[in-house]
């Protein structure tokens, strides 16, 4: 994707030497950001125009991911929208899009990834959720629920293989998320906004030390505590 966090990740990524592959829905901003990349770091940055939304699109990633001869060692999967009102206010058709961005799609990218990687024994995913996971917030927080949980049991699974999935829960990032979905942001605190280069920093870190969940931030960490509780 071309917005932050995952323009975070491929700057990063890109920073440390990594080719990549960008995937949205716009190929034109996805187009400008591998120049960029490839300009400023001297890596290759493939273009894969995809709606993830539809099979067309998950398809289209999955045979790119299953590319035995061109192979991804890393996947972040971080495609996802919100919809604006609980899911009474939502028609239907939108409840069950969400469900297949966050839900299907992840499931699907995954499966095929980890499927290439553990022949090659070595590999990585990211599926990147949110602290809404924990707090009962509707068909969002549900499909992220079910991101952690479905990541985790993977995680698990694959333990040994040289595969490490990790579910991602960040906090509130300044991105467009809140804009298409016609959210305002103005009543969020200034604390609890995160800086999305070190998110991907914390995030890439827990994931080399093998973590299955990574909750990036010690104020979310508490907060997370909090709910719990």
């Amino acid at each position: 994707c071309a917005r932050q966090p995952p323009a975070a990740f491929a700057r990063r990524l890109a920073a440390d030497g990594h080719n990549l592959v960008l995937v949205a829905r716009d190929t034109k901003r996805l187009g400008e950001q591998a120049t960029e990349l490839h300009d400023r770091h001297g890596i290759e940055a493939e273009v894969l125009t995809a709606d993830l939304s539809t099979d067309e699109g998950i398809d289209a990633v999955a045979a790119r991911l299953s590319d035995r001869k061109n192979p991804v060692d890393l996947l972040i999967n971080n495609a996802g929208f919100g919809n604006k009102g609980h899911y009474l206010e939502v028609s239907m058709a939108d409840e069950l899009t969400m469900l297949k961005v966050h839900c299907e799609a992840v499931l699907r990218l995954t499966s095929a990834a980890t499927e290439a990687m553990r022949e090659r024994g070595r590999g990585g995913v990211v599926n990147v959720a949110s602290v809404a996971a924990f707090v009962p917030r509707g068909t969002y927080g549900a499909s992220k629920a079910w991101v952690v949980q479905f990541t985790q049991g993977a995680a698990r699974d694959l333990a040994g293989s040289g595969v490490r999935l990790m579910a991602l829960a960040p906090g509130f990032v300044r991105t467009e998320f809140h804009q298409r979905a016609g959210m305002g942001t103005d009543n969020i605190p200034n604390w609890m906004w995160l800086d999305a280069d070190k998110l991907v920093a914390a995030a890439l870190a827990d994931l080399a030390r093998g973590k299955s969940l990574s909750i990036p931030d010690p104020r979310y960490k508490a907060l997370m505590g909090l709910v719990k509780v």
